[in-house]
């Protein structure tokens, strides 16, 4: 199996666990407020990951110092305008232009890096944004002060995106992801303190979400991210992120009996047809490069 390959599946690991996360987060909201939520799931990654890889943090250098604040500033920052963003709009118009950033990446990636932009990849990512508004929206009556707000969260996810990408060649994963996690603990924190609403609930139910995203959403799914970062390119690693949508369907109709609908197949498979095209386009690369090295002599 490729690095490449080994990159993508652990890529579609991530998106079955954010999936999941949906409704995960539906139970803890009945426990938590959004900003508390997020300040619990970050810290606890940070408090778990620093106790498993303290020696490696010891041995990190200040790049890698760097590196890992400045992807929990942008990671923290995403989160917090969906969050916001969700007071003011509908889930799922929130949902929606959250995963626009798969349109964003290339773009941006492009304009500010010069990356190439290839038409399979301009394909994909406008299948499967098309799949995510097929699946996410009900309705969308103009664009309101959330909407703008989750925009920005797309935005910044975006950038998450294209810097973990940048960042991850040739650093220790877990050194770079643990700091990125405590960075956006500590903003969290300072975040919950600024509201007042650092003071936790006595419900004992609901630690058992925060536990998940905290442990599994979080720290798994991101180092997972981070470790599979290092073997695709983010376009393609944007794309793959987008089936987190298909997973939540199926999440939902599982765990809390959402019937699945004709409109909910027809979004998924557009979807799945995005990321197909991205993915067949290297194998028929390497077929023609394969054909175009015979040398056919009589």
């Amino acid at each position: 199996m490729t690095d490449r390959r080994k990159g993508q599946i652990g890529l579609i690991f991530v998106t079955m666990i954010w999936g999941s996360g949906f409704v995960v987060s539906a139970i803890s909201l009945e426990y938590f407020s959004p900003y508390q939520i997020l300040t619990l799931r970050f810290l606890l990654a940070f408090i778990l990951m620093g106790a498993l890889f303290f020696s490696q943090l010891k041995h990190a250098g200040k790049k890698t110092y760097l590196k890992g604040i400045g992807l929990g500033s942008i990671l923290y920052l995403a989160f917090l305008f969906q969050t916001v963003g969700l007071v003011y709009t509908t889930p799922s118009k929130n949902a929606f232009l959250t995963a626009f950033n798969v349109v964003l990446v290339p773009f941006i990636g492009a304009l500010f890096f010069r990356r190439k932009v290839t038409a399979p990849a301009i394909i994909g990512a406008l299948l499967s944004i098309s799949g995510i508004a097929v699946i996410s929206l009900n309705d969308f009556h103009g664009i309101n002060f959330g909407d703008l707000l989750t925009l920005v969260c797309a935005l910044f996810f975006a950038l998450q995106i294209i810097f973990t990408n940048r960042f991850v060649l040739g650093e220790n994963i877990y050194a770079l992801t643990t700091i990125q996690m405590g960075t956006a603990a500590v903003l969290g924190v300072i975040v919950s303190l600024a509201r007042g609403e650092f003071t936790l609930p006595s419900a004992g139910e609901g630690y058992y979400s925060i536990l998940y995203l905290g442990v599994i959403s979080t720290m798994l799914a991101f180092l997972v991210q981070t470790a599979s970062q290092q073997f695709t390119k983010e376009t393609e690693t944007a794309i793959i992120l987008s089936m987190e949508a298909v997973f939540g369907m199926v999440a939902s109709a599982l765990f809390l009996k959402e019937a699945i609908t004709l409109r909910m197949l027809t979004g998924a498979a557009l979807i799945l047809a995005g990321v197909l095209i991205v993915e067949l386009k290297p194998k028929k690369e390497k077929m023609n490069q394969s054909f175009g090295k015979l040398d056919i002599r009589d």
